[in-house]
C-alpha cells in the first residue's frame, strides 16, 4: 500500500474510534481488551499516536519512552485523543517522503514505517471502542486487512523479540477468509 493510503487510513479510523468511544463512554468495558475500560484504550492509543508523532517531527533517531498518560476522564479524554489524534496525522502529512527517525520494523523507509504501524495501531483499537460500543463494527478494506497481518507476521513475528515460540517445531497456516494463506515456521528460538 502507499504511505498516503496508510496516512488516510490514520485519518478515517481515528475518527471512527474517537466517535465509537464518545458515544460507549470512557466508563464502558472493552470486550476485546478484558482489563480495560474505554478510557484506558483512548489514553493507551492517544500517548501512542503522540509518541510516534515526535519520532518523525523532533526527527529522533534512536529509543525514547511516550509521554505520562493524561489525567483526564470523559469528554474531556475524548477530545484529548482527538488532538493527538489530528497532530499525528498532520505530522504523517507534512513529513518530507527522505525523513530521517528511529523505527523498530523493518520498512521502505521511515515515513512508511510510522504511516502503517500508526495504521495498524489505530484500526486495531477502533475495533476496540466499537466492541464496548456495541452494534456492527465498521467494515475493513480486505487489502488492508492483509497489508496489516503481514506486519504483524514478517515484522513483528520476525523479531528476535517474539515470544512465539513452539517445542517442538511446527508449522501454522494463517489463512484469510477472502485473500492469501501463509504459513509460519514455529520453533523454540528465534525466527
Amino acid at each position: 500500500m502507499e504511505i498516503s493510503e496508510h496516512i488516510q487510513i490514520v485519518a478515517d479510523e481515528g475518527r471512527l474510534l474517537a466517535r465509537a468511544a464518545a458515544e460507549a463512554g470512557t466508563d464502558a468495558k472493552v470486550p476485546t481488551c478484558p482489563d480495560w475500560q474505554v478510557r484506558d484504550l483512548l489514553r493507551h492509543v492517544g500517548m501512542v499516536h503522540r509518541w510516534a508523532a515526535a519520532f518523525l517531527a523532533e526527527r529522533r533517531t534512536s529509543y525514547q519512552l511516550g509521554g505520562e498518560l493524561p489525567d483526564l476522564d470523559g469528554d474531556a479524554l475524548v477530545e484529548w485523543f482527538r488532538e493527538g489524534h489530528a497532530a499525528l496525522v498532520a505530522t504523517l502529512e507534512s513529513a518530507p517522503p527522505d525523513v530521517e527517525c528511529w523505527t523498530f520494523l523493518p520498512a521502505p523507509s521511515p515515513l512508511a514505517f510510522w504511516a502503517r504501524r500508526q495504521a495498524n495501531e489505530t484500526t486495531v483499537h477502533r475495533v476496540d471502542a466499537e466492541s464496548a460500543r456495541g452494534g456492527t463494527p465498521s467494515p475493513l478494506d480486505a487489502a488492508f486487512a492483509v497489508d496489516g497481518i503481514e506486519e504483524l507476521l514478517f515484522g513483528f513475528h520476525a523479531r528476535d523479540k517474539s515470544r512465539v515460540r513452539s517445542v517442538p517445531p511446527r508449522a501454522l497456516r494463517v489463512r484469510a477468509t477472502d485473500g492469501p494463506t501463509w504459513t509460519v515456521r514455529l520453533t523454540d528460538g528465534p525466527p
